[in-house]
This record gives structure tokens, C-alpha cells and sequence, in this order.
């Protein structure tokens, strides 16, 4: 039995100590927001936050999260400053993935409320957009920051 904190709630999973984080959360759990891209933490559709820390959750282990705090997309809720700046700025094109994108910013603006150019660059590397909606992500991070683009 592993038992990790998501979104706030306990749970207590009966499950192969060696799944990735990833399936837990969509197939136990039903959190369906984090996304499966690539598998092998390059795209970035299933970043999460585990203990405050953005985190590619289809190559961590079950068995590694134990005991951690696990944020997922659906925590947002819809309301937070990111999530209302993507909508204004139409940032999603296809949208898949969208949640690994504003699971990084939100750690990011969480760690540097008024982040640099250079520093979100760096902080949204590996979370890749077959769209191309980079400017645009770039622009609604900043909104989401007060920082005038």
C-alpha cells in the first residue's frame, strides 16, 4: 500500500510500486487533466507538482512519491491567474498539452513571481508544443505575472 498525498487528499493506493506516477493519477485516480506524451520525460504533458516541485510523472515511480504532496491541473480549479491568461490570450491550439505547460509556469511563478525572459525560457524548456504557441505562452505568463509584455 502507497499512500501519497493528491490535490490535498490522502490516498492509500494498492498498486505496483514500480508504476509511473502518471498511470496512478489517470487510471486509479481519475485525474485525467495530466497528460501521457512521450514517456520518457522529454515533452513535458505530465508535469506535476510533487512537494511544490514541477515533475515529469511518467518516470516517477509510485513507490518514489510515497509520502509526497502531489498538485495535479485539476487543483488549479479553472480559476487560477495562469488559467485565466491562457484563455484570454487563446493560447491552446490543440491544448494537449496545455496542463504540463501551466503546471511548469505555476511552479515557476511560485518560486520567481516576476520572472525575467530568460528565466521563463529556462523554466518552460522540455515542455514542448507541437502547435507552436510559444510567444503566446510566453505572453500569458508574463500576464499571469503583472509583467507587461
Amino acid at each position: 500500500m502507497i499512500e501519497l498525498t493528491i490535490n490535498g487528499k490522502v490516498h492509500r493506493l494498492d498498486a505496483d510500486p514500480d508504476m509511473p506516477l502518471l498511470w496512478a493519477i489517470r487510471d486509479i485516480l481519475g485525474l485525467t487533466g495530466t497528460k501521457y506524451g512521450c514517456g520518457v520525460a522529454q515533452c513535458g504533458a505530465c508535469t506535476v507538482h510533487v512537494d511544490g516541485v514541477a515533475t515529469r510523472s511518467c518516470v516517477i515511480p509510485l513507490q518514489s512519491a510515497a509520502g509526497s504532496t502531489v498538485t495535479t491541473i485539476e487543483a488549479l480549479g479553472g480559476t487560477h491567474a495562469l488559467q485565466k491568461a491562457w484563455e484570454a490570450l487563446q493560447v491552446p491550439q490543440c491544448g494537449y498539452c496545455q496542463s504540463g505547460q501551466i503546471m511548469s509556469a505555476a511552479a515557476l511563478l511560485k518560486e520567481t513571481p516576476k520572472p525575467t525572459d530568460a528565466e521563463i525560457d529556462a523554466a518552460m524548456d522540455g515542455n514542448l508544443c507541437r502547435c507552436g504557441t510559444y510567444p503566446r505562452i510566453k505572453a500569458a505568463i508574463k500576464r499571469a505575472a503583472g509583467i507587461a509584455s
